[in-house]
């Protein structure tokens, strides 16, 4: 039995990605179908059990998918089910400014449309809060993230230079 586990714990050990790797595909993520497919199926594995920042990336994997859909009913299911993930994964650490700076990357290239806009001040107000508070690998991919987002001016932008 004891192997069993052990066995079970390392292949979802050795499916789940790591984060270094996610964070260097997700800025061109929605830029292809290809890209969008390639960051869908290296998050597949992971579960709602798994760590949050995952979980919260497997969110986006599914909504920027959905936007490759051919059926308008599939598109609008991929859409809502990638929302409510992501939703529900920031309640859950809603201090966790990677999960905010995923949602407002997604909010921020949504079609109105799709009433998924309504955080945006929100999340940008709270990056611009604590990006301070900061460091390394993490800090320098807001910097690039705030950088090139439609969100923030280029006033707005002086706080991570």
């Amino acid at each position: 039995m004891k192997l069993l586990i052990s066995l079970l714990l390392w292949i979802n050990f050795a499916n789940t990605p790591d984060l270094a790797s996610i964070r260097k595909m997700y800025p061109d993520v929605a830029k292809s179908e290809t890209n969008a497919k390639e960051f869908t199926d290296k998050l597949s594995g992971v579960s709602n059990n798994d760590e949050k920042i995952l979980v919260a990336y497997k969110a986006a994997s599914i909504l920027v998918d959905s936007k490759f859909e051919k059926k308008i009913g599939e598109k609008i299911e991929r859409f809502k089910e990638g929302a409510k993930l992501l939703e529900a994964t920031i309640k859950s650490d809603p201090s966790n400014i990677e999960m905010r700076m995923i949602r407002l990357s997604i909010q921020e290239d949504v079609p109105g449309i799709t009433g998924y806009k309504k955080n945006i001040k929100e999340d940008k107000k709270f990056i611009t809060s604590y990006y301070a508070a900061q460091s390394g690998a993490l800090k320098e991919y807001l910097k690039e993230f705030v950088l090139q987002s439609k969100s923030f001016s280029e006033k707005e932008k002086q706080f991570v230079k």
